[in-house]
């Protein structure tokens, strides 16, 4: 699934991982699992105590359906926007602009359970999951949340990895200064403002590199930069 990004009211770009289908059918597979062990367990003591049949006795069994009834709205508040099954694949309920839900987002989302999963088995759910495009059934369009995951999505331009020519001349020996943290951390502050035109940014990394390496030249520090970073993997490679 396609992650997303919004722009806040302060101009502020927040990345949003949204879960995938499989892990959020993973989830709900394990709080099926859950309450259908809560059943069974509740079951047990129940013929284990051998009760007579009356009114008072569907009373108790309306009382022990409650918590299964309640179970991702209970879950999801207690649990800052988890159940069990989200907890264990590291999923959360959130707004869509990342922020923690109001108790009205979850009973919203969770009213809409009955259309969404309930009574369509999932069908509609799905659907609108996949086309969405945000990671939003109905019922996270209505609360305006979505779900997203908390595992850190690692791809090769997150790493200290670039790209180097197999006939590279490295201009640069004192890049070994660096660590691998500070190779990392410029990488990824250059990338950036690259990305945005974010000139400022970059004649500060320039300057910080300078000021910590003693490196003399005369290069663009857009150029600089690119090459420290190049430098750097081949250096330790």
């Amino acid at each position: 699934m396609d992650n997303f990004q919004i722009e806040t009211a302060q101009n502020v770009s927040i990345q949003q991982n949204v879960a995938n289908v499989s892990t959020r059918i993973g989830s709900f597979l394990i709080d099926i699992l859950i309450i259908v062990g809560y059943y069974i367990i509740a079951m047990l003591i129940m013929n284990a105590l051998d009760l007579p049949m009356s009114m008072d006795l569907w009373v108790v069994y309306l009382l022990l359906g409650l918590p299964v009834f309640f179970y991702n709205l209970l879950f999801e508040v207690l649990m800052n926007g988890q159940s069990p099954g989200k907890y264990v694949n590291k999923i959360r309920v959130v707004k869509i602009d990342g922020s923690k839900p109001t108790f009205g987002s979850y009973v919203l989302r969770w009213m809409l359970r009955l259309i969404d999963i309930s009574l369509a088995s999932g069908s509609v759910a799905l659907l609108t999951i996949l086309l969405n495009g945000k990671g939003q059934r109905l019922g996270d369009i209505t609360a305006g949340t979505t779900v997203v995951t908390e595992k850190k999505r690692i791809t090769i331009e997150d790493t200290l990895v670039a790209d180097i020519p197999l006939d590279y001349t490295p201009a640069f020996p004192q890049v070994t200064m660096l660590s691998d943290t500070d190779i990392q951390t410029i990488k990824e502050l250059y990338r950036n403002a690259k990305r945005k035109g974010n000139h400022s940014v970059i004649v500060k990394l320039h300057n910080k590199i300078i000021g910590i390496t003693d490196i003399k030249t005369e290069l663009k520090p857009i150029e600089f930069v690119d090459i420290v970073i190049k430098d750097y993997n081949y250096y330790t490679q």
